[in-house]
């Protein structure tokens, strides 16, 4: 069977969803060609299934690119503050978390469901359970699956990244630029927990669901929130940030107290300068079994000035060398992707084959945690979308 459009998109996630909108509400003919058996399946379990859908503190700074200028146009024309107009016109309640994060009171569905509605209002065609066997460019894009031909002059290639494969999350993206001729920077997880050492893992494992608040720095990023614990290495959103600024090889410092101090009643002649007075006073500022072990561990070399100020600043700059990440499987974005010097800022267009788009994950444009991989994804996908 032979389907004819104006434009085909390929991938039924959020920034392909919003740019089919776009473009169906010019009156372009678009089709969404979606692999799995329904739309949006990553929009489902993002947020604790309550879809974690902007943030409003949203700014160029917020994400991470090989060229950390190339987001600014697309992030600029469509704002947080456009998105929340969509929400609220289809009477979504929401609520905002921590740190500007707006999620919905009731779940994900929700988001998807107007998705969903805003495509139909739009015109847009949607074909679900497509397997692409083969892209090719004989004059317009042919698009060909098991069973179809589809045909057109614009192809938007919105297949995310290889973060979560268990929902489906391939390479496809990725294999289209490079037929094609455009360059890729190397994918990798990106928020992402940390595996320990054997030797950390063994001093650290059981404190397993131990919750705390640190500064985390790597690569010249630090990010102040809550750090977890893991049976095999580190978690939470503060872990999670700095991970996508962390490359094999790199240590990361971990500020356990910040903005306090575990010694300054040393300083009084009346304390006794003792192990159970130091873990009286680190059980204020840790949780108690983190302040134990880390005693245990790092007690100071003996009761001077010297050797307390040494305690000090070991508490304050924990540095640790990461056997590696949890990998894709546990990865909440891929970092890297197509590279931004391949396409316009402007439109997401190739600039050298015409009419190819790339939008979202797929592209080497990462954002921090909290809401801005779906900015993004709602930007990007206007960009083009408004360009087709």
């Amino acid at each position: 069977m032979n389907h004819s459009f104006d434009a085909l998109i390929l991938g039924g996630g959020a920034a392909g969803l919003m740019c089919a909108i776009e473009a169906g509400k010019r009156g372009r003919r678009v089709a969404v060609l979606e692999h799995a058996d329904r739309l949006g399946k990553k929009i489902l379990i993002s947020g604790g299934g309550r879809c974690n859908f902007t943030n409003i503190h949203c700014t160029p700074e917020n994400f991470l690119s090989a060229n950390p200028h190339f987001a600014k146009s697309a992030l600029a024309r469509y704002t947080p503050q456009d998105f929340i107009g969509l929400v609220e016109k289809h009477r979504i309640p929401y609520h905002e978390k921590t740190l500007g994060q707006l999620f919905c009171d009731g779940s994900a569905r929700d988001i998807l469901s107007m998705l969903e509605e805003e495509c139909r209002a739009a015109g847009v065609a949607t074909f679900l359970d497509t397997k692409v066997i083969e892209v090719s460019k004989p004059g317009e894009f042919v698009v060909r699956t098991s069973d179809a031909q589809f045909k057109g002059p614009a192809l938007v290639v919105a297949t995310g990244g290889l973060s979560i494969p268990k929902i489906g999350a391939t390479s496809f993206g990725y294999e289209i630029a490079r037929q094609f001729g455009l360059k890729i920077c190397a994918p990798r997880p990106g928020l992402v927990p940390f595996l320990f050492v054997g030797r950390e893992r063994s001093h650290y494992a059981d404190l397993a669901g131990v919750s705390t608040e640190v500064i985390a720095s790597c690569d010249g990023q630090q990010f102040r929130e809550k750090m977890l614990f893991t049976h095999r290495g580190l978690s939470g959103p503060a872990i999670l940030q700095v991970s996508s600024y962390w490359n094999s090889g790199q240590s990361i410092t971990i500020d356990l107290a910040p903005g306090q101090e575990a010694t300054p009643t040393f300083g009084d002649s009346k304390v006794n300068r003792t192990l159970t007075t130091l873990k009286s006073e680190l059980r204020r500022l840790i949780p108690s079994r983190l302040a134990d072990r880390w005693l245990e561990l790092h007690a100071p070399k003996g009761w001077t000035n010297t050797a307390l100020s040494d305690f000090e600043r070991g508490l304050h700059s924990w540095t640790i060398m990461p056997a590696g990440t949890e990998g894709f499987e546990k990865a909440e974005v891929t970092a890297g992707g197509v590279d931004t010097d391949e396409l316009s800022a402007k439109t997401m267009e190739s600039k050298q084959i015409p009419g190819l788009y790339f939008i979202g994950e797929v592209v080497d444009v990462t954002g921090h945690l909290g809401g801005f991989n779906f900015q993004w994804a709602w930007a990007s996908g206007v960009a083009a979308g408004r360009a087709l």
